[in-house]
C-alpha cells in the first residue's frame, strides 16, 4: 500500500526535468531580450550609454518621435506591400509547381532539385547577384529585354522609386518559391488518390477537383506555409540592404530596415527599440489570428 502511493509521487517530477530546460532557454533567449527591448524603448539609450552606463527614462518621447516621423508610416506601408506581395507570389507559384510535379514524369526529381537552389543560396549573395542582374546600365535583364525589342530603353529596376519596391518583391518571390513548393508538394503526396478519383467519377473537372478536394485537404499544410512565410518575410533585412539599402528616396524602407537605420547608423537605440516592438506586435497579432482561425477550423 505504501509503495503504491509513493511511486507516483516519485515519478511526478520527471516530466518537469524535460520541460525546465526548454523554459529556461525560452526565458533566457526570448523572454529577457523581449523585456529588455520594451524597457529600452522608454529610455534615452544612445551610443554614449555603453560608456557611461546611463540611460535615463524619457517616458513616451521615443514613441512620439517615431510615430511623428513620416518615414515610419511609409515604412509600415512598404512592409505591408512587401509582405503580402511576397506571400501571394511565393504561395501561388509554389502551389502551381507543387501540383505540376505531383504528376510523375522523366527527370522530375532532377528538376525539383534544381528549383531548390534559390532557397539554398545565402540571402546576401542572392541580393548581390540580383543587384547586378537588375542594374540599369549593365544588367543582363535590361540587355535581354532590349535585345528582344521588348523595351526601347533601360528600365531603372532598382534606381527608380516607382520600380524599386516591385523589384525587391519579385526577387523575394524568387527566393521563397522553393520553400513553398517543397512543403506543398509533400502535402499533396499525403492526399489519398481515392479522393481524387472519386471526384473525377462525380464529374468534377481539374479546377473543381482542386478547390473542392485538394485545397481543403491541404489546409493544415497551407496554414504552416503561410505562417512561416509571414514570420520570415515581415522582418527581412539583409535582402533589402543588399539590393537597395532602403532606397532610392526611402521607397524600399521597411520596418526591418528602419530599425537597422535607427539603431546601427543613427545609434538611437531607444527609437530603434520602438520600431522593433511594433514588429513584435504585428507578429503577435498575426499569430493570434492564425490560432483563432485554426481553432475554428478544428471545431468545425
Amino acid at each position: 500500500m505504501k509503495t503504491a502511493t509513493t511511486a507516483p509521487l516519485r515519478r511526478a517530477p520527471t516530466p518537469w526535468l524535460f520541460i525546465v530546460p526548454a523554459l529556461l532557454y525560452m526565458l533566457l533567449f526570448f523572454g529577457y531580450p523581449l523585456v529588455r527591448n520594451v524597457v529600452m524603448s522608454f529610455q534615452d539609450y544612445t551610443f554614449s550609454t555603453y560608456f557611461t552606463g546611463e540611460a535615463p527614462f524619457n517616458g513616451l518621447e521615443n514613441w512620439r518621435a517615431v510615430f511623428a516621423d513620416d518615414l515610419f508610416g511609409a515604412s509600415l506601408w512598404h512592409t505591408l506591400v512587401f509582405t503580402l506581395g511576397s506571400l501571394a507570389g511565393q504561395f501561388g507559384i509554389g502551389m502551381a509547381l507543387a501540383v505540376f510535379f505531383s504528376r510523375r514524369f522523366p527527370l522530375s526529381g532532377i528538376m525539383r532539385s534544381l528549383l531548390l537552389l534559390p532557397w539554398l543560396i545565402p540571402m546576401v549573395v542572392a541580393g548581390t547577384v540580383w543587384r547586378r542582374v537588375l542594374d540599369q546600365e549593365t544588367g543582363v535583364l535590361n540587355e535581354s529585354l532590349q535585345a528582344l525589342h521588348l523595351t526601347s530603353s533601360a528600365v531603372p529596376w532598382l534606381s527608380s522609386p516607382d520600380h524599386a519596391l516591385l523589384s525587391v518583391v519579385l526577387v523575394n518571390i524568387w527566393i521563397g518559391i522553393p520553400f513553398n513548393m517543397v512543403i506543398l508538394y509533400g502535402g499533396l503526396q499525403e492526399i489519398p488518390a481515392e479522393l481524387r478519383e472519386a471526384a473525377v467519377l462525380d464529374g468534377a473537372g481539374p479546377l473543381r477537383g482542386f478547390f473542392s478536394v485538394t485545397l481543403p485537404m491541404l489546409r493544415p499544410v497551407v496554414t504552416v506555409v503561410l505562417v512561416l512565410g509571414f514570420m520570415s518575410t515581415v522582418k527581412i533585412l539583409d535582402l533589402i540592404l543588399a539590393l537597395t539599402n532602403g532606397g532610392p528616396a526611402h521607397s524600399t524602407e521597411t520596418l526591418g530596415t528602419l530599425t537597422y537605420q535607427l539603431s546601427f547608423l543613427q545609434l538611437d537605440f531607444g527609437q530603434g527599440a520602438v520600431v522593433g516592438n511594433v514588429l513584435i506586435v504585428i507578429s503577435m497579432v498575426f499569430a493570434v489570428i492564425y490560432l483563432r482561425a485554426n481553432r475554428g477550423g478544428v471545431a468545425r
